[in-house]
């Protein structure tokens, strides 16, 4: 857990919703944007936008309805909406690996990082306790990445022990979810929000 990689790696395999379009340039490199469907136990699926780097594809035609294993990191960036700021979550890929017709789904993440918000603890309507938890993760450059955190049941209460600034880490999924949100003129816009739901957390010395 000392090295960058090493505090934020993210293995996710899925199906190809679209195929990659490009996204931007930095430094000379081009970047690609598309998302890919990864099945839960429950049958229901989670579509995860991911960034791919041109140089992972080269030669490799990726096609919507195949299948791709990915290795990378979540990362995390503003970006106006609406005339407001909005935290936008990515998997940017370290490694592709094209499965074609061969149907697998993965979906692991391991973050190393600090509380930078205090903790929202609650219980649905439904008696169920959840926490939301933000967590700031490092990475090269003096850069962070603000990656929100849902935990339920016994880790939402061991969410609701910690304090702005305790170092933990959290193992679990990436997961997407849709919600409502209501406009300055009244109507209500379908979002979806992207947050790691947390199995495993622990709390450590530091990063």
């Amino acid at each position: 857990m000392n090295s960058m990689i090493g505090n934020n790696h993210v293995y996710i395999g899925g199906r190809l919703e679209s195929e990659p379009s490009f996204s931007h340039a930095l430094y000379g490199e081009s970047f690609y944007s598309t998302s890919i469907a990864v099945s839960r136990l429950s049958g229901t699926f989670d579509v995860v936008p991911i960034t791919l780097p041109e140089r992972l594809m080269g030669d490799i035609m990726l096609r919507t309805g195949e299948y791709v294993l990915i290795s990378g990191q979540l990362r995390s960036y503003n970006r106006i909406v609406d005339g407001a700021n909005r935290l936008v979550v990515t998997v940017f890929a370290h490694s592709l690996t094209p499965y074609g017709d061969e149907c697998i789904y993965e979906n692991e993440v391991t973050l190393g990082g600090y509380i930078c918000k205090q903790v929202i603890f609650r219980t649905t309507p439904f008696s169920r306790e959840v926490a939301d938890i933000l967590l700031a993760v490092n990475r090269a450059y003096n850069k962070s990445d603000y990656l929100p955190c849902i935990a339920w049941g016994r880790n939402a209460r061991r969410a609701d022990e910690l304090s702005v600034g305790d170092a933990v880490e959290i193992k679990g999924r990436l997961q997407s979810r849709e919600y409502q949100k209501a406009g300055a003129d009244g109507e209500t816009t379908t979002r979806t929000t992207y947050e790691v739901s947390a199995s495993q957390i622990t709390e450590v010395d530091a990063f």
